[in-house]
């Protein structure tokens, strides 16, 4: 289901309210490029700062704006399991296609309470579910045996986002889960040696902003061909790394779509913007892949 590109979208901001208008444009722009999906509300959308209302908005837009064209694959995830099943749920009533569900962060829950955590979101809604291991950001990662629990109980989590850097991961996945399970890349970077070990393709944040040039690289690398994907992925790479060092995601991504024009630079408190070396820097890497002139 989940095979291909999946931009996890920016949330665009402006005076400090939701610019809808922009949210508009950039959905066509990832549909307009061959994406598979769109992912609003996950960590690049600045899920942590957006109220209830907004979250509940941004979701229903999204849907609205995709017209059926892919995949909206909302983000629900919470460490609060009511909070969790509730944004879940009014996800699904507003026509999200599935839903993405980080590992409950802060609080580090046990292995059996990380394993009710999902169980309970997943008995609340029909979606199909990806998960989302980031132990960098949640302090926990979702076990290996957490996850055989979960795809034996519960049939709608069939997905997940690795994000803990580490393809053996992957590998060690694919021997213990079920065949129709899917791995997808959280780590642009990354996404050709997961794959060459058994993922089927990434949920991006460099997708913002090369949303058919990371298509083009998944689809080639799922029809075997690794030496054009390669291609790509060398041609692109110092711009994955940029995102990397140049400051916490979203701050660099939303930097970048505002100097290619695609929205204001515009973040949420705690998140301020970079300093302006670190702008030039991401600048000039934009030039030279002529992204920007």
């Amino acid at each position: 289901m989940f095979a291909g590109t999946h931009t996890a979208i920016v949330t665009p901001f402006r005076n400090g309210q939701i610019d809808e208008a922009a949210l508009k444009s950039l959905v066509d722009f990832q549909f307009d490029n061959g994406v598979s999906g769109i992912v609003p509300c996950g960590t690049t959308g600045e899920s942590p700062t957006l109220d209830y209302d907004e979250h509940e908005r941004v979701v229903k837009l999204s849907v609205e704006f995709a017209k059926d064209r892919g995949i909206v694959m909302a983000g629900t995830g919470s460490n609060s399991t009511r909070e969790a099943v509730e944004l879940t749920q009014e996800a699904e009533a507003a026509g999200a296609t599935a839903i993405l569900q980080v590992a409950p962060y802060y609080n580090k829950p046990t292995p059996e309470g990380l394993y009710q955590h999902f169980k309970a979101v997943a008995e609340s809604t029909k979606l199909p579910i990806m998960l989302y291991s980031i132990p960098g950001r949640c302090g926990i990662e979702i076990g290996l045996d957490v996850l055989v629990r979960l795809t034996e109980s519960c049939p709608n989590i069939c997905a997940i986002k690795e994000a803990g850097g580490n393809p053996e991961r992957v590998s060690q996945m694919k021997q213990i889960l079920p065949a129709n399970f899917e791995i997808l890349s959280g780590d642009d970077g990354l996404t050709l040696p997961f794959m060459s070990v058994g993922a089927v393709g990434i949920v991006s944040v460099a997708g913002n902003l090369i949303p058919k040039p990371l298509s083009e690289m998944v689809q080639l690398a799922l029809k075997g061909d690794y030496t054009a994907a390669l291609k790509i992925h060398a041609k692109y790479y110092p711009l994955f790394a940029a995102f990397l060092k140049l400051a916490t995601n979203p701050i660099p991504i939303k930097t970048a779509m505002a100097l290619a024009g695609h929205c204001t630079d515009e973040l949420r408190l705690p998140l301020v913007g970079m300093e302006q070396d670190k702008i030039d820097e991401l600048s000039a890497t934009l030039k030279k892949l002529g992204i920007i002139s």
